[in-house]
């Protein structure tokens, strides 16, 4: 069986003098699936997984240093984070005893480093409550609706194909078959995905309208192989693509065989 992940949620602080009032049930039902406007200035940002209280996959995103021109430790002295980690490791072996060179560790799969240098692409939510919507989205929300992709995307633009059911933090495929297309620029794309209390669900993921290949998920057999192929077993952050080289405009797109896939957010590193 699937373990579901668990879903993002956040905080709200208020002052005293700031009354909420609970939102009427009826005014969740049915929204039209409109479009927010998002800052031309967003940051772009890689993503890890985690798990938040309330039960579904999210994804922690951190963004590239700070480059505010308020001083700080490090650049008044002119000490880079990977120096001053060094000096960090260094004092605890003399204090230890240990008299060795650092090791270093370098990330793998959705672990390594973002390649910031073709990042051009930000993390997409999917739901209602956080995201644009799909491209030539006519459906409301909390209803199943029948989605068409349409035949060009342009940049950071995304859409559904098949019968699918847009709710406030993700899209909830109804019936088999079900896709969901994307156009990026970046070198890894990964989906936060879960599949809620369903068996696990086949997937399949084409580049621009081919197999992979080379450019499949790196954790071959646990996300993607060369053909594309892969298996929703648990609710977690799940990359689909990474380019070795010539990284560019691609279009992804993921396909189900099962219903009951739930995707969240894109990530792009």
């Amino acid at each position: 069986m699937c373990v579901p992940g668990r879903r993002p949620t956040g905080t709200t602080s208020c002052s005293s003098s700031v009354s909420i009032r609970p939102s009427s049930p009826s005014s969740t039902r049915s929204k039209p699936y409109g479009r927010r406007s998002r800052s031309a200035g967003s940051t772009i940002r890689s993503s890890s997984t985690t798990t938040t209280k309330s039960g579904a996959p999210s994804a922690t995103t951190t963004g590239r240093p700070s480059t505010s021109s308020t001083p700080t430790a490090s650049s008044a002295t002119n000490i880079s984070a990977k120096d001053a980690t060094l000096q960090s490791e260094r004092a605890l072996q003399e204090l230890l005893g240990i008299q060795r060179e650092p090791v270093s560790v370098e990330g793998i799969g959705v672990e390594a480093a973002a390649d910031w240098d073709h990042l051009q692409t930000p993390e997409t939510y999917l739901g209602y409550g956080r995201g644009n919507g799909p491209v030539s989205s006519d459906g409301h929300a909390f209803e199943a609706h029948l989605y068409e992709i349409p035949e060009h995307l342009d940049l950071r633009q995304w859409a559904l194909a098949g019968s699918w059911t847009v709710a406030g933090e993700s899209v909830v495929l109804d019936e088999a078959v079900g896709s969901i297309a994307y156009r990026f620029h970046a070198r890894d794309a990964n989906l936060v995905l879960s599949c809620g209390t369903h068996e696990e669900i086949p997937f399949r993921v084409l580049l621009d309208g081919q197999t992979p290949g080379p450019s499949h998920g790196v954790d071959t057999g646990v996300d993607t192989d060369e053909d594309g192929n892969g298996v929703l077993r648990a609710g977690g952050l799940y990359q689909l693509v990474r380019q070795p080289d010539n990284v560019r405009e691609r279009t992804l797109e993921i396909t189900f065989l099962k219903p009951g896939a739930e995707a969240y957010s894109f990530t792009f590193g």
